[in-house]
């Protein structure tokens, strides 16, 4: 099973985006912050990172930055709520 980690700290987005995943037939595991999600994707086996731009503590962009030092094939889907 294809796993997707979504790296988002808003419940009202990742909520409904985590279930609409899973009736797609996606394992989903969900991180809050920027720390969380890049030791979830050291741990491996995430097939894709759906990433937002404004997580705490650690942004989406130096998120992005540091998980492409590990493994830069692994795709990464960004999100934004910024205009």
């Amino acid at each position: 099973m294809t796993t997707v980690l979504l790296a988002e700290d808003d419940a009202a987005i990742a909520e409904p985006l985590s279930r609409a995943l899973q009736r797609e037939g996606y394992a989903v595991e969900v991180a809050t912050d920027g720390a969380a999600a890049l030791e979830r994707v050291r741990r491996g086996q995430v097939d894709l990172l759906v990433l937002d731009l404004g997580l705490p503590g650690m942004d989406g962009l130096e998120v992005c930055r540091r998980v492409r030092l590990d493994d830069p094939d692994l795709p990464v889907l960004m999100l934004t709520a910024r205009t």
